[in-house]
This record gives C-alpha cells, sequence and structure tokens, in this order.
C-alpha cells in the first residue's frame, strides 16, 4: 500500500512538471534545397546541395546548356540546349561598349556551323538527375520561361528573331511572335498574363500577350538587355542593360521606361533577381565581378558584392540567406551571405557555369 502511495506520488510530481514545460508544436520536416548549374562548355549540369553547400552529381545534358528553371512541382528541371557555336563575349571600346566585327543588321545566319539536330530544352528528372528527352522548341533556344501551370514553355529562339509558345505534354509549338535580333531574356509576369522577351542588339523589350500570343507594347532600353525581374506583385519590371550598366524600371501597365538606374562604374549587368519580400533587387554585373544590392524602393545602390568571374546567372536560396552566382571564366559557383553581404565559398562547377534553377525538396 506504501508502495502504491509512493508511485501514485511520483507519477503526480512527473506530471506537474510536464505541465510546466513551455508548450511546443509537432516538429515539422525540414526544407531542403537543390541548386542545379547549367555547364555551356562541357554540356552537363552540376547539382549543388543547399546544406552542405557542395556539388553532389555532374550529369550529360546536351550541347551547350544554358537557361535553366524548375517546374513549380519541383519535379522536373528544364534546360535549353543549342547546337549554334559558341562566340567569346566581344571586345571592348574605351567606354566599356561591345565591338561587334559584323553587320549586326544582316540577314543571313552567321551559324553555318551549328548542329541544329542538338538544338531543344531538355527535361531531367530531379529525382534521377537524368535526361529523359528533348523538347523541340525552334531554333538556337537561349533562355525561356514556365507558365505558372507548368503546361507551357515560352522561348527565345536567337538566330530567328522569335519567341515561341511550346506546349509541353505534345512537345509541339503552338504559338509564333517575330521580334527583333536576339532574342534573349524571357520572363511571365506574375499574374500569367504578359510575357517579356528582351531582344539584345537594338535594346528593344517586348510585352506580349499570352491568351493572343501577339505584341502588345514595346519599349526601348540599353543596348543588350539580358534579363527580366518583376516588382511589386508586377507592377514594375526591371531589365538591365550590359552595354550601358543601368537598369531600367518599366511601368508594366503603362509599357514606359519610368525610371534609369546607374550601377557603380565597370558593371555589365546580367541577371536580376528579387528578394522574396520584394525589398530588394541584386543584379550580377558580368565583367564587373560583382553582384550590385539595390533597394527595390529607392533603387539606390547599397552594395557592390564582390564574386567570381563575370558572373552571369543568379538565384536566391529559398530561406533567403543566400545568393549563388555562377561563374563562367572560373568555373566556380559562389555562395554570398546576404545578411554579411559577403562571398563565403566557392563550389566547383563544371565547363563555364552560366544559369542556376533551386529546387525545393523536403527532409
Amino acid at each position: 500500500m506504501i508502495e502504491t502511495q509512493q508511485k501514485t506520488k511520483r507519477l503526480l510530481v512527473t506530471i506537474a512538471l510536464v505541465a510546466l514545460l513551455p508548450m511546443t508544436t509537432p516538429a515539422r520536416a525540414a526544407e531542403s534545397y537543390q541548386i542545379f548549374v547549367s555547364n555551356e562548355r562541357s554540356g552537363d549540369v552540376t547539382v549543388i546541395d543547399g546544406a552542405s553547400l557542395e556539388a553532389v552529381a555532374t550529369f550529360p545534358v546536351g550541347k551547350r546548356p544554358r537557361g535553366i528553371h524548375a517546374s513549380p512541382d519541383g519535379k522536373t528541371v528544364y534546360v535549353a540546349l543549342s547546337g549554334t557555336p559558341i562566340e567569346g563575349p566581344p571586345e571592348l571600346d574605351a567606354q566599356g561598349n561591345p565591338v561587334f566585327k559584323r553587320d549586326q543588321d544582316e540577314d543571313e545566319d552567321d551559324d553555318v556551323d551549328a548542329d541544329k539536330t542538338a538544338d531543344g530544352v531538355g527535361v531531367v528528372d530531379v529525382a534521377t538527375r537524368q535526361l529523359r528527352k528533348k523538347i523541340s522548341v525552334g531554333s538556337d533556344p537561349e533562355e525561356f520561361d514556365i507558365s505558372q501551370d507548368g503546361r507551357r514553355l515560352y522561348v527565345s529562339n536567337e538566330d530567328v528573331k522569335t519567341a515561341s509558345a511550346v506546349d509541353i505534354a505534345n512537345g509541339k509549338v503552338q504559338s509564333i511572335v517575330p521580334l527583333t535580333q536576339e532574342p534573349e531574356g524571357v520572363a511571365v509576369s506574375p499574374d500569367g498574363k504578359t510575357l517579356i522577351v528582351t531582344c539584345e542588339t537594338g535594346g528593344d523589350v517586348f510585352f506580349i500577350d499570352v491568351a493572343t500570343f501577339k505584341v502588345k507594347g514595346h519599349v526601348k532600353v540599353g543596348p543588350r538587355p539580358r534579363s527580366v525581374a518583376f516588382l511589386e506583385g508586377g507592377k514594375l519590371a526591371v531589365v538591365p542593360s550590359e552595354s550601358a550598366g543601368n537598369l531600367y524600371v518599366i511601368d508594366t501597365s503603362q509599357i514606359e521606361v519610368v525610371k534609369t538606374v546607374a550601377l557603380p562604374k565597370g558593371s555589365r549587368p546580367m541577371r536580376l533577381r528579387a528578394s522574396a519580400d520584394g525589398s530588394k533587387l541584386y543584379a550580377s554585373t558580368g565583367r564587373g565581378g560583382t553582384v550590385a544590392v539595390i533597394d527595390a524602393r529607392s533603387f539606390a545602390v547599397l552594395d557592390n558584392i564582390t564574386v567570381g568571374k563575370r558572373p552571369w546567372g543568379i538565384v536566391l536560396s529559398p530561406d533567403g540567406k543566400y545568393l549563388f552566382s555562377a561563374n563562367g571564366p572560373s568555373n566556380d559557383v559562389s555562395v554570398v551571405d546576404l545578411a554579411a553581404r559577403r562571398e563565403i565559398a566557392k563550389v566547383k562547377a563544371g565547363d563555364s557555369p552560366w544559369g542556376l534553377a533551386v529546387v525545393k525538396t523536403a527532409r
């Protein structure tokens, strides 16, 4: 009887102590991620683990992989492939602008040695890290974007001066719109209704109605606009000019440039990324060797972070802690701590890393 009473007393004490402990919620599976890196010269893709910040795989995909994006469900990575020979970056004049050795207005195809059978968008299975198939999307694809429902690819076809809409399920080109020379950057607006395509040679930026696939507006910016980023839920689109070293802020409802932002001297901006909260904009500066940090409201340049050689593609980690930049000439990827605003690591990639895509995975 005494022993039973002692056990009961100990049990009551234990219950009381547990009641004093702070309330906790059930643990959720930690979200992890991987960075898929397209390596233009070695024809493969490198995978970087977001937890260890180490390369964990490299696998072949085809000739000249550049633009790379993950499907909305994270199960597939698409990568643009091209059989058009690689040209080195152009020489620069005294003002830092490219010097071209051929007539940019020529209509003839300068890709006489191009392997058109290599052109397409590769479909990569994220789980197995293998190329499943290649979708024909028209000639010389460099960049593209994916519709919000994951059913369509919107592709820039650089050498034939067009943009294409492609049905992913059946692999057929649904629509083609003629543009101007060297279409490159491609981005779907946050509401999914507008496609923006930048054309390098003349600094043209086209606004295309997704429903009709017809041009509904057009603005001019500095030469060699490379990409597009959206701010304020799509009210603003920001386009960089590699040649001018500027960012151009476009009012998407009026389709007009409302602000020009000068980046630090020597900047040749390539890829733009906005932070998840929309407060900051990040720009890789190409030959500038840095990533510029811009206040997304005032457009003041807050910092200029040194990374590797000629950074091109950049992405942000899902938690917003890190920025990754693809450094082509040095064959590596810089990891930037955004709170400290400094590079903390370099990860070896393949030959001439170009683009980066983030894939979220649950542990």
